[in-house]
């Protein structure tokens, strides 16, 4: 009887690729018979367990008998796979500036809602108040007014939005609410331990704007105030001249003006920035698009300034905390707004700067901010008349701070005419000291350190009343403060940092190293498989041998193969005529 032949299975390429093992059916699992009247039956059995022995080659390591798939392979592949589509979707998509931005508009819940809503920043105003130590001089003999600069007196500012209330065109509305609070232990002393020399605002603001009245009118009001005991100069504390004192004219111009135009019944520089202040403004939220990101929408219901002609009444302006994303406008120039201000300031870049690991961009104000109009014509809207724009450096603020003959200028006239300078002895302007500055991170609009700068002046014209017949034609200056923010609070500082200096860092590698893994996987799985797939004519030989030893018989198809994986031989067959051949036949 002679043997029953092995059926050798078929493996597809997908097969080869998985690691998966052919199942051998029931006909390929049959034990060989031999001749019982062959001599040498007995023999090859010895030879066959011999071989098994010997050549660790038996017929179960050729074919598997279990249909096995390798799971760590296709589970390399499937991680590969999606490792790769990953990486090249992220590489290609803005994904993480996308979920920046959506934390980044204005919308309760958010961490930039909550840093708007109530910074938690320590905001300080810095006060510095220009004492007067030779008025007598000044009036009486001709002396330029002697100027000791005081200070700082340093008041931390609480400041939070309150009625706040978002609308349906991408705009919230809301008031400022602000506290101020005197630091001693950051003040040169205490704000009502001294006294101080300074002009005395309302009389002179009084006797300069009846310079435009009929010689009877001007004659009478001189006569009433030399009833008055009024003098040209004050002696005030620091905390007065802040927060206010009881002065008759502007206790009678709160009684007797118009009601829009009524003054405070005290005379105080800050009287009116303490508390929630009157007024309303609308700022856009980010969600209707960045280029408008943090700007204002309206104040007090406008969508322009009541004081000015023109473009100058424009609002097209921050408010201070947030900006548009440079990356968004294209533009050198950001406008910023302040009621205290009276107009829209614009500020220019200059250069990169880096604080806490971080890039900003560092803003001053343009050249042509306080600049004269026959040299920057668009400063013409400003001027009411001819007289209030001749001089650089000097900003006309009298609509909003009831038509007192008040300008703003740079502290110690800086970047102002030298003529300012000429009038006065004590100033010492200085760039350090002395120039208003934004530091704000371009992709995020986010102000990372602001300082602005400005001073107070009272432009006097001499007049003929008493008591201020002496008061010589001066822009005197009054006092000059700073005020800003010096450091983000750890939160937001770490969030910044995260959103801009590590994630041009992280992300790149984490897409790209992405893209590298999923590819090195891949091609892993397919150089292992392709080593599998090389025939080693030695491991073929000892397999032939093996099964010459057996005394087994196979069936051929044309071509002999024997295929290896990993350390079994399988046939391979491609399913036509099957034909019993002799062992022998195999050998070359």
């Amino acid at each position: 009887m002679g043997l029953t032949p092995i059926k050798l299975p078929y493996q597809s390429a997908k097969n080869r690729l998985f690691g998966i093992q052919p199942r051998m059916s029931s006909s390929f699992q049959q034990i060989p018979t031999f001749n019982i009247n062959d001599p040498y039956s007995h023999e090859r059995q010895v030879n066959r367990r011999n071989s098994r022995r010997n050549n660790a080659l038996p017929i179960n390591m050729l074919v598997s008998n279990q249909r096995k798939i390798s799971n760590s392979r296709l589970t390399v592949i499937i991680f590969g796979v999606v490792a790769l589509i990953a990486g090249l979707i992220l590489s290609s998509v803005p994904w993480v500036h996308y979920i920046i931005l959506k934390n980044l508009k204005l919308w309760n819940g958010t961490l930039s809602y909550h840093y708007w809503q109530k910074p938690g920043v320590l905001r300080l105003t810095k006060v510095f108040i220009f004492n007067v130590t030779n008025p007598d001089g000044f009036l009486t003999n001709g002396e330029k007014p002697k100027l000791q600069e005081i200070g700082p007196f340093v008041y931390k500012e609480n400041m939070e939005k309150v009625n706040i209330r978002f609308n349906d065109n991408g705009t919230v509305t809301y008031q400022h609410k602000k506290i101020l609070e005197f630091m001693p232990e950051l003040s040169i002393i205490k704000n009502d331990e001294i006294k101080l020399t300074v002009p005395n605002i309302p009389l002179l603001t009084l006797t300069t704007q009846a310079n435009s009245l009929p010689g009877i009118l001007k004659h009478s009001l001189s006569a009433i105030l030399r009833f008055s005991n009024l003098t040209p100069f004050k002696h005030v504390t620091p905390q007065q001249l802040v927060f206010g004192y009881d002065d008759p004219l502007t206790s009678l111009a709160n009684t007797y003006y118009p009601k829009g135009k009524r003054p405070p019944k005290k005379m105080g520089l800050f009287l009116m920035r303490n508390g929630t202040l009157d007024e309303v403004s609308t700022i856009y939220t980010g969600h209707n698009g960045m280029e408008n990101f943090g700007l204002l929408d309206r104040v007090n219901g406008m969508s322009e300034l009541p004081f000015w002609k023109g473009s100058c009444n424009s609002i097209k302006a921050s408010e201070g905390s947030f900006f548009p994303p440079r990356e968004f406008t294209k533009s050198d120039l950001v406008h910023v707004y302040d009621k205290d201000l009276c107009r829209v300031w614009a500020l220019r870049y200059r250069k990169d700067i880096i604080k806490d690991g971080v890039t900003a961009g560092y803003y001053t104000p343009d050249d042509n901010l306080l600049e004269t109009v026959e040299k920057n014509a668009d400063n013409a809207c400003f001027c009411e008349d001819d007289t209030q724009c001749t001089i650089k450096g000097l900003q006309y603020i009298g609509p909003c701070q009831y038509n007192a003959p008040v300008y703003l200028s740079f502290p110690h006239f800086y970047n102002a005419d030298p003529k300012l300078l000429d009038d006065v002895e004590g100033l010492s302007p200085d760039q350090e000291k002395h120039e208003t500055f934004f530091k704000i991170q371009p992709r995020l609009g986010v102000p990372l350190e602001a300082r602005v700068k400005v001073q107070l002046n009272l432009k006097v014209e001499q007049s003929t009343i008493y008591p201020t017949s002496d008061f010589r034609s001066i822009t005197f200056p009054i006092m000059w403060l700073e005020e800003g923010v010096g450091d983000l609070p750890d939160n937001i500082r770490r969030w910044v940092y995260m959103a801009t200096t590590f994630a041009d860092a992280a992300v790149p590698l984490f897409t790209y190293g992405l893209i590298l893994v999923g590819a090195l996987s891949l091609v892993g799985v397919f150089v292992r498989t392709y080593h599998q797939l090389v025939f080693s004519r030695e491991n073929i030989e000892r397999g032939r041998q093996s099964i010459l030893r057996r005394g087994s018989s196979i069936l051929v198809n044309g071509q002999q193969r024997l295929l290896i994986v990993r350390d079994s031989y399988q046939r391979i067959s491609n399913n036509v005529q099957e034909t019993d051949v002799d062992a022998q036949q195999l050998l070359p």
